[in-house]
């Protein structure tokens, strides 16, 4: 790594001005989805603690059968990026053309078969037959917007690389003012609809997808007509760039998703006031996360723009730039939680017990926000790299080889319950995140050509 001496590891105005252009409408737009999940699930905390942890449970089974889609979206904002920087005019599109395209072919007949399997999946999932009853058909509800997902997230990948995150905010904006409306609607049996609980927050968010999808694609005519939007396939090569960038990363949102699952099975053996208890932990945590987030998709569109221009040196210092800041707001916005900490939990969780049971994993999570967040940040411009294979490797070892196997050795079997795992959880995020610092430092990324 080579830094001059002006150019600091934490960013000048000016380039806090680039990160925050693109980061602030995807952080805008994520707090209007974390937002959204929050209202979720104070709606579907109403219904009691078995609702509750159904719809965890099979919104994260859900995630889990998006991962191979979602990952499209990096080899989509990983070359469109290079392309900008490149200025590579009138052909800055084709790469999400081929994102659309594999959404397609690759969603549909996954949503098929998983819809087809999904209750025997919850009852695989869950030995609580009341959570199965309902998670099972809620997520049949969700997987029918697979492949809409899949082409949503492709279009964030562009909008993020072309430096249009606006686009990506309005749309998010109009899904969720109408998914809360439908959420009331279809949950509660409100405007003379039935009242379908559970189920009917399922629906209201596969509503809410689709119409995402007609809005991005109405953007796409308006604002990507020129660089190729819909007019012409990429070319094999392109094809074959982009499946060798996304697939590490779809794998490696495969078992991140997997091992998140296999974190809530393990907590549902402990208890379902406990599994209750996780599904506001985790939905707190992405709101708490959501800097990271924003930033690390701003940091790998200014990273790939960089080595566009073949300034490996500019891209370096732009990992270290984003992750130092972000760290920052980190320790802040941590310390902000931990002030807030109980009120918080009570506004989602109706038992007294099960809130002093989350209070403390709570403060865990805030304390180590700083560091996670960075790592977060350095994950991201690893994927904006053309890096995804190590990152691949990075996040399955740290993952499935260290974390999940032993918090399933301390949390059911030696009964060091939900706050051993969640201690446990905490070693492991700090210790990925100084691993993908170091593979930053290393620098062997800037030698991919994508």
């Amino acid at each position: 790594m080579v830094i001059t001496a002006g150019s600091g590891l934490f960013p000048s105005r000016t380039r806090r001005r680039q990160l925050f252009a693109i980061a602030l409408p995807v952080i805008g737009g994520m707090t209007s989805q974390n937002i959204l999940n929050l209202v979720d699930i104070g709606m579907v905390g109403r219904l009691g603690d078995t609702a509750l942890a159904a719809t965890g449970l099979g919104s994260f089974a859900n995630w889990l059968s998006m991962a191979f889609i979602l990952g499209l979206s990096t080899g989509v904002q990983a070359i469109a990026a290079r392309r900008m920087g490149q200025g590579a005019s009138g052909e800055l599109a084709l790469p999400l053309n081929g994102g659309l395209l594999l959404a397609l072919l690759l969603g549909t007949p996954l949503a098929a078969a998983l819809i087809l399997l999904a209750p025997e999946i919850m009852a695989l999932l869950n030995p609580d037959p009341d959570v199965v009853a309902e998670a099972g058909p809620y997520l049949q509800v969700r997987l029918v917007a697979l492949v809409a997902v899949g082409m949503n997230f492709s279009f964030r990948g562009y909008w993020s690389a072309v430096h249009l995150t606006r686009l990506y905010l309005v749309t998010l904006l109009i899904m969720h003012t109408v998914n809360v409306f439908l959420n009331w609607v279809l949950i509660f049996g409100n405007l003379g609809a039935p009242a379908l609980g559970v189920v009917g927050a399922g629906l209201a968010t596969t509503l809410s997808i689709f119409l995402g999808l007609a809005v991005y694609v109405y953007f796409g005519f308006r604002y990507a007509r020129e660089e190729g939007f819909l007019c012409a396939l990429p070319s094999l090569a392109m094809l074959r760039s982009q499946l060798k960038v996304s697939l590490p990363a779809s794998l490696q949102q495969f078992f991140f998703a997997a091992g998140m699952l296999t974190l809530l099975i393990i907590i549902g053996q402990i208890g379902t006031r406990e599994l209750a208890a996780v599904n506001v932990l985790m939905t707190l945590g992405l709101v708490i996360i959501l800097p990271a987030i924003g930033f690390g998709l701003a940091t790998a569109t200014l990273v790939g723009n960089a080595l566009g221009r073949e300034d490996p040196q500019d891209a370096m210092l732009w990992g270290w730039n984003a992750a130092v800041f972000v760290a920052v707001l980190g320790l802040a916005l941590g310390a902000a939680v931990m002030l807030v900490g109980r009120p918080l939990l009570e506004v989602f969780l109706t038992d007294p017990a099960t809130v002093k049971l989350a209070l403390p994993a709570l403060m865990i999570s805030a304390a180590i926000i700083g560091v996670d967040a960075a790592g977060m940040v350095l994950l991201n411009a690893l994927l904006g790299a053309g890096d995804t294979a190590r990152v691949m490797r990075i996040s399955i070892i740290a993952q499935w080889g260290i974390f999940l196997p032993l918090a399933a050795l301390v949390g059911p079997i030696l009964g060091g319950g939900l706050l051993a795992v969640w201690i446990l959880q905490a070693v492991y995020r700090c210790g990925q995140a100084a691993w993908f610092a170091r593979t930053w430092k290393q620098g062997r990324w800037q030698s991919i050509r994508i």
